[in-house]
């Protein structure tokens, strides 16, 4: 997922990718206060409720090549909000409304901030006889990012710490959505004015589970029964209270599907945040800064252990220090 520039500070480490999230749905176990340790990447493929036009296209018609679409002023980049009055949340919804016998669509588009509506004259192709205007269109969105943790009493997991923001900074609210095992194969170097970057695979045979929230503290949701998580740590987790600034570590994967631990320190501590942004945090790693130059996008999810306990996440990476960023607290990933 794309990166952000957040306050010229610091970016958010989308992992290409609000929802309100719902009281207690990830709460862990009272009992146990257990977490099952994440650090792995994971593949998102979330399917967002805006459909946005990706290109235009000729249609064949017993006239010759002709695109409604483009004649009527629409252009790539441009969100379809209704047909009709017909409000579009899908890509099928797009198709099923074209294929309706309209003489003519209104479609209301809009384009940055600014909404409008044109009139598009559909054409007959003439290889299907069907409706065409000539666009190509995505409902979804895909990218790499680090699961934080899983918690195996509910069947639940947890990832990125941030939310999945559009160009522009907003949240992109979602339908649905699947995380997939990932291998990371590559790493574009962070350097000062220039974040770095996780390169992965999707790996579409191994679902880690089904996304449900995308949300100010990150991307959550319901754990396949089948995943297997007997190679996990079981860690208990410390709220905010315990933090304290000093010596710290993360738990991420830059390479293959291999988890290692990487020393870090919490340079401040803001436990009044009620946002992503509860700790500063510095890379002390030798071979972490050597490899990556910091953190990179991608990253963002990575676990965060203090005296053995999770205390959060990795989130944002600073502009002009990859070797610092921030971090939220597991409080506000669990609540």
């Amino acid at each position: 997922m794309r990166l952000k520039k957040n306050l010229l500070l610091s970016v958010i480490l989308t992992a290409a990718f609000s929802a309100s999230l719902t009281a207690g749905f990830f709460s862990a176990s009272a009992d146990e206060n257990k977490l099952l340790l994440g650090g792995f990447p994971a593949g998102f493929t979330l399917n967002t409720k805006k459909v946005q036009v990706i290109g235009l296209c000729e249609v064949p018609t017993s006239e010759g090549l002709s695109c409604p679409a483009k004649t009527a002023g629409i252009k790539s980049g441009d969100i379809i909000c209704k047909i009709n009055g017909y409000e579009v949340n899908s890509s099928d919804d797009v198709n099923k409304l074209i294929n309706e016998p309209f003489k003519t669509y209104q479609f209301n588009i809009l384009r940055g901030s600014e909404s409008f509506e044109v009139e598009v004259l559909p054409v007959k192709d003439s290889s299907s006889g069907k409706n065409r205007v000539g666009l190509l269109v995505k409902d979804n969105v895909n990218g790499i990012g680090t699961v934080t943790y899983i918690d195996k009493t509910n069947k639940k997991f947890a990832a990125l710490g941030h939310p999945v923001s559009d160009n522009d900074g907003n949240l992109i609210k979602i339908n649905s959505g699947n995380a997939y095992g990932c291998a990371i194969y590559g790493v574009k170097k962070g350097v000062r004015g220039n974040p770095g970057e996780l390169k992965g695979a999707f790996d579409s045979s191994t679902v880690l589970g089904e996304v449900k929230t995308n949300c100010d503290s990150g991307v959550f949701g319901e754990l396949n029964e089948s995943y297997d998580t007997s190679n996990l740590i079981s860690v208990s987790y410390a709220t905010i209270s315990h933090v304290v600034p000093g010596k710290a570590y993360i738990y991420s994967t830059i390479n293959g599907c291999k988890t290692e631990k990487y020393d870090i320190s919490i340079v401040k501590v803001e436990k009044e945040n009620k946002e992503n942004r509860n700790f500063v945090i510095k890379i002390d790693d030798k071979e972490l800064i050597e490899k990556t130059g910091g953190i990179v996008q991608g990253m963002s999810g990575s676990p965060i252990l203090q005296g053995g306990k999770l205390i959060g996440a990795v989130t944002h990476v600073f502009v002009n220090d990859p070797t610092r960023g921030y971090g939220i607290s597991i409080e506000n990933m669990l609540n």
